[in-house]
């Protein structure tokens, strides 16, 4: 494990804790128990060594798009716990990669995200992962208290 990896406080960021939760959530026969938290986020931290590694041109494998259903999973449970309104994840992805990832809070577009290049998807420290997740719920925070009727639409 990376110097930087462990030198980071994952309870620094509510993303973090999100995303370690949903990771632990998908563990259902303990097979993962051992693992610290940092060990669970190493997949998504892609160094420059790393992504020099990965071709500039390629279709995402089932596991990197797995690791980015969590990550947004873990983003729309931040926005919840935040607002106590339930979001919902949508993503339409092409098999080369690109696509669209949407939040929905009720009838509101809580964050839309372009995807591209999803066979790269990663950060280059925990650091960036926790300030990208954060960014994102932060900015889902805003919508649905910017625009509450919509949000709690029922």
């Amino acid at each position: 494990m990376s110097e930087v990896m462990e030198k980071f406080d994952l309870k620094s960021s509510p993303f973090l804790v999100e995303l370690i939760k949903q990771w632990r959530a998908q563990d259902a026969y303990g097979a993962w128990e051992g693992k610290s938290d940092e060990d669970l986020l190493e997949p998504y931290v892609i160094d420059k060594e790393k992504r020099k590694e990965i071709p500039i041109i390629g279709d995402p494998d089932p596991e990197t798009l797995w690791r980015l259903e969590l990550f947004y999973n873990a983003v729309g449970l931040a926005i919840e716990r935040q607002t106590g309104v339930m979001v919902s994840p949508m993503m339409k992805m092409s098999h080369e990669g690109f696509g669209r990832m949407v939040l929905l809070a009720g009838r509101l577009v809580a964050v839309n995200k372009q995807l591209r290049d999803v066979h790269r998807f990663g950060f280059l420290t925990l650091g960036k992962l926790a300030e990208e997740g954060d960014k994102l719920v932060a900015g889902g925070v805003e919508m649905v208290k910017k625009f509450p009727d919509v949000a709690n639409y029922g």
